[in-house]
């Protein structure tokens, strides 16, 4: 499992990479924010590493799509990209929870 440190770490340097667009900025904050939930539930154990690398494996994919998205649209997302990817980010945030409780049906 990844040590506080090395979490902190990945955290800021990715924040301060984040984009200058309002909204790709914004997506950008919330997947630390929830990447930070996932850390959370490992620390204190509501995670098991198979729910933690699948979560991350998530996350990754919806920060790639950002990327993608930004580099291949002048650097803004368009209100559809923000649409899919807020969306994207609800479903995930909706399974860290159902995680960390133990409850069924993962959006």
């Amino acid at each position: 499992m990844m040590n506080a440190r090395k979490l902190l770490f990945v955290t800021l340097s990715l924040a301060l990479l984040a984009p200058a667009a309002a909204q790709a900025g914004e997506v950008r904050n919330r997947e630390v924010r929830q990447e930070n939930r996932i850390y959370q539930g490992v620390q204190n154990g509501s995670l098991s590493r198979g729910e933690y690398d699948r979560l991350q494996g998530r996350e990754a994919q919806i920060n790639a799509q950002r990327r993608y998205d930004l580099a291949h649209d002048g650097g803004h997302l368009t209100p559809s990209q923000y649409g899919r990817l807020n969306r994207e980010e609800n479903r995930l945030s909706g399974s860290i929870y159902a995680d960390k409780h133990d409850t069924t049906g993962h959006p």
